[in-house]
């Protein structure tokens, strides 16, 4: 993944600029939306198809091991063994494999060629955790989510600084506070990243569901994937400015919670929530599984298994921060001081 890291700038726009121009003519429009070749795009940069004898599924590598699994009529693309929601479900006709323009710009393209962010280093991170106060959000027995929130983030706020980072939190007692004055608090704050903490409910069937879901900020043009999600049919906001970086943020805390802790993995996902629209700088919102399941609620109940999210939210962030950041300078050696010959004769 990321394979362009040691390519120079205009290898790289020259290549999609050839992509673009080689797939205008294989464009397509299915249900009101353009689509155009994913087969197309592969070849001109350098991805092979892998067969697997399935004729509803397109497997495509490249040479720094970069697997994307595509399923025909799936609103999901596999990015190295993570599951990655897309506005619109993949196409297969006689004329061959079809992605929407637009996941293929705002979702594709953003985690393959995550090298090609500038540099941005981070210095100070605001932790969010979700509810508080009169608002418990959701509530199992004795159990809220604004407690349990508030102990992650106590947890996670001592493993940043441990690594250190600057860590700011929206709120660190239980107390009542409003979505804008959340994601006004880290602007102001000049917060480099934004994690939003926040637990899982499902009442319906309980067992039904588990797992982990995180959030980035919905492009415009298309509809959000969460629970409530907008359509499409939404303005730009301020969180769209930044929301390569978000991605890229959201994908690797949840590729690392997926890797690190073993939760069941329900996709990197997209929605509007208030504080994704309003915050200035990258931001991941994360659902660390559900209060309602009985086998994950225990897990999400113990001090233990928390730490184990914390430390894994962080090598998430680590992770981004080593792809996003500023290059160190080269080490000098210092010169060494010259050895001044003795002066005087010998007695």
């Amino acid at each position: 993944m990321w394979q362009f890291a040691r390519v120079s700038f205009f290898r790289v726009f020259l290549t999609l600029t050839v992509a673009w121009c080689a797939l205008s003519a294989d464009a397509a429009y299915i249900n009101g939306h353009s689509y155009t070749s994913l087969t197309g795009w592969a070849a001109n940069n350098r991805f092979a198809s892998v067969r697997d004898g399935r004729a509803d599924s397109l497997t495509l590598t490249n040479r720094y091991a970069t697997r994307l699994v595509f399923e025909k009529n799936s609103d999901t693309l596999v990015i190295n063994g993570i599951d990655v929601a897309l506005a619109y479900p993949v196409a297969l006709d006689k004329s061959g494999w079809l992605i929407s323009q637009l996941d293929l710009t705002k979702t594709v393209e953003p985690l393959v060629y995550a090298p090609l962010l500038p540099p941005k280093k981070i210095t100070t991170i605001c932790l969010d955790p979700g509810h508080g106060g009169k608002d418990t959000g959701k509530q199992v027995g004795s159990q809220t989510e604004k407690v349990l929130t508030l102990l992650l983030a106590a947890e996670l706020r001592g493993q940043l600084q441990q690594a250190g980072f600057r860590v700011v939190q929206t709120r660190t007692k239980d107390t009542t506070m409003e979505l804008t004055e959340r994601s006004n608090f880290a602007n102001k704050q000049n917060a480099d990243l934004f994690v939003c903490l926040h637990f899982n409910a499902f009442t319906r069937d309980p067992q039904s569901v588990q797992g982990l879901e995180t959030y980035a900020i919905t492009p415009v043009g298309a509809a959000s994937s969460n629970a409530q999600g907008e359509g499409a049919n939404h303005s730009a906001c301020v969180g769209n400015r930044l929301e390569r970086r978000s991605l890229l943020l959201t994908y690797l805390v949840h590729r690392s919670l997926i890797k690190n802790v073993g939760m069941t993995d329900r996709s990197v996902r997209r929605a509007r929530f208030a504080v994704l629209r309003d915050v200035e700088m990258p931001a991941v919102y994360i659902e660390g599984g559900y209060m309602t399941h009985p086998a994950e609620s225990k897990k999400i109940f113990d001090a233990g298994y928390r730490k184990r999210m914390a430390a894994a939210i962080v090598q998430g962030i680590i992770a981004y921060q080593k792809l996003t950041a500023p290059p160190e300078p080269p080490k000098t050696n210092p010169a060494k001081p010259k050895k001044v010959p003795a002066t005087g004769k010998k007695k």
